[in-house]
């Protein structure tokens, strides 16, 4: 039997799985078989692991200004910076984002060795 042989059955993807839960909170970086920007693989730490996917942090959102004082500047429905307080109640935060991996697509995995 062959390495790729052990590997795609699902006892292989199961220690692979087990592998990348063991860095959940830690920065990797994790490089997939696809092309354009995506082929430079995505670095973020470590939300969650699942049988199908590994969910990235890839960038993290701003925090308030001030927990005291009010939020003036507000989005219009589109999410774009409005002054008219009267137009929308949603304040422009920078919420972050999240890039979902499906597991068979992941080609290198990157991690500290320690």
């Amino acid at each position: 039997m062959s390495f790729n042989d052990g590997f795609n059955n699902g006892l292989g993807n199961e220690r692979f799985i087990n592998h990348i839960r063991r860095f959940i909170g830690e920065t990797v970086t994790i490089f997939t078989a696809s092309g354009g920007e995506s082929g430079s693989g995505f670095t973020g730490v470590i939300l969650a692991v699942n049988c199908d996917f590994v969910r990235l942090v890839t960038d993290q959102g701003s925090a308030p200004t001030s927990p005291i004082e009010p939020i003036y500047d507000e989005c219009d429905n589109n999410g774009n910076y409005n002054n008219n307080m009267n137009y929308d109640r949603r304040h422009c935060y920078n919420v972050g984002s999240v890039t979902d991996i499906p597991i068979d697509k992941i080609v290198a995995f990157v991690h500290n060795a320690v």
